[in-house]
């Protein structure tokens, strides 16, 4: 990994705004119109303000950046925020439950020196969109400090990194807060210089995965270029050759990886039998009894085997859920269909499930977006049309829905040293992380 180092963030003033739960929010880009107008509601300085700032009747051209950046000068004028005077690192756990089981990952948050993906040891595994990048790197110009930090992920198999962190935050008064999910958040800023000196040493020769934030990444390398064009030049140490990021080791306990399945629209509806015939010498198919909620029962049996290579098809025709597995002609039809990807690539249950069966053997290639869910109940409530539609354009009924294994740690990490790109939402890291708690000032 390049160089990590501590920094002295911008934070949220507790005695003035009281409660931090009132005042953070998620990432921006999991934020719809109505959870972005409760978060304007619940307190006249929510962070939403920043990352997110809506548009206002007679706005001109991107005046929603420029107001965003009125709003930190205003609230680091009022105390509402306030630097740091010692440079930390910001230790950052979030515990919440899962399948019933109370769980806790653990991680810092730092500064990391920028490289250009592909130039150094710091990959990405999915692809971004130039549209985000566009518009964050005018929020960044605005406000010239990192809103949002990146997630990046590092190997440490014995938790050495985080083990000396947890144990430099004895005495230290946390930083607590709660989402609107129930989540728990917990800061311990950690000014030791010592401990600081030893924690960088211990990540230099470690590479970063980027786990999430890849357009917020991808935008502050752009940012450090357009102040080096714009000055002519900048020290190695100006802040904007680093972005703020979280860092999770990959062994840790908590660091769990959730599904993305998927709901479409705009393909031919099938029957059970249809997809089996299509499927046939690919995947070994059997036909799940007990309609749309035996989804449950699908996935469950995808679970225990533990396998990319499982998929559950949900036929509309005749109401039947398909489990699928994928058989040595699944392979062999793959590495005709991505040759040019590797081996760990086309074994990938997303590539599986889009390439091969969605694209090929289904014939639905050029098929509208997908709407993508984690949990089996949206998957059903979806295909009766209840539940939320936020990542939905149409109100048309769904055609056809997947559920699909995620790609493990593992797989980011093997992938990643390719210098390979995973499908879109191949992965789901769970909880994500808060916006508010911290800021990185660049000027």
């Amino acid at each position: 990994m390049p160089q990590t180092a501590p920094f002295a963030a911008l934070r949220y003033n507790l005695d003035h705004i009281g409660n931090l739960s009132d005042v953070i929010a998620p990432p921006y880009d999991v934020i719809d119109p109505q959870l972005q107008d409760e978060l304007y509601e619940k307190h006249a300085a929510n962070v939403i303000r920043i990352i997110l700032n809506r548009e206002e009747p007679g706005d001109e051209a991107d005046q929603k950046y420029q107001r965003a950046a009125r709003f930190v000068d205003q609230w680091t004028s009022e105390g509402v925020l306030m630097r740091e005077d010692k440079p930390a690192y910001y230790v950052y756990h979030q515990q919440f439950e899962h399948e019933g089981t109370l769980i806790n990952r653990r991680g810092f948050m730092g500064r990391v020196r920028l490289q250009p993906f592909g130039e150094g040891n710091i990959y990405p595994h999915e692809e971004t969109h130039p549209k985000a990048k566009v518009d964050r790197l005018k929020l960044t110009t605005a406000t010239r400090q990192n809103n949002s930090q990146i997630f990046g992920l590092y190997p440490d198999p014995e938790n050495e990194v985080i083990t000396l962190l947890d144990a430099a935050t004895e005495g230290v008064t946390p930083i607590e807060s709660t989402d609107h999910l129930g989540v728990k958040h917990i800061l311990w800023p950690v000014t030791d210089e010592s401990v600081a000196a030893k924690v960088s040493e211990l990540m230099e020769s470690r590479p970063m995965f980027v786990a999430d934030g890849h357009h917020r990444y991808e935008t502050a390398c752009n940012y450090r270029n357009q102040v080096i064009e714009e000055t002519g030049g900048i020290a190695e140490d100006h802040p904007a050759n680093f972005v703020m990021t979280m860092l999770v080791g990959m062994s840790d306990p908590g660091m769990i990886v959730l599904p993305t399945h998927r709901l479409l629209r705009g393909t031919p509806k099938f029957a059970a039998e249809d997809i089996i015939s299509r499927l046939d010498g690919t995947f070994a198919c059997e036909v799940v009894d007990g309609g749309l909620d035996a989804a449950e029962k699908v996935w469950s049996t995808m679970e225990s085997a533990d396998s990319q290579g499982m998929i559950g098809l949900y036929a509309v025709t005749d109401q039947k859920w398909v489990r699928c597995k994928a058989l040595e002609g699944a392979g062999a039809r793959m590495e005709e269909l991505a040759a040019s990807q590797s081996q760990e690539w086309r074994d990938l249950g997303v590539s599986l499930l889009h390439r091969l069966v969605i694209d090929d053997l289904l014939g639905c290639q050029g098929h509208p977006k997908p709407t993508y869910v984690h949990e089996v109940s949206e998957v059903v409530d979806g295909m009766r049309g209840e539940g939320s539609q936020a990542e939905s354009d149409s109100d048309e009924p769904y055609t056809l829905a997947a559920l699909v294994m995620p790609a493990k740690l593992e797989h980011v990490e093997a992938i990643s040293l390719l210098k390979e790109r995973m499908p879109a939402k191949s992965t789901y890291f769970y909880p994500k992380l808060l916006s508010g708690l911290t800021f990185n000032p660049l000027a």
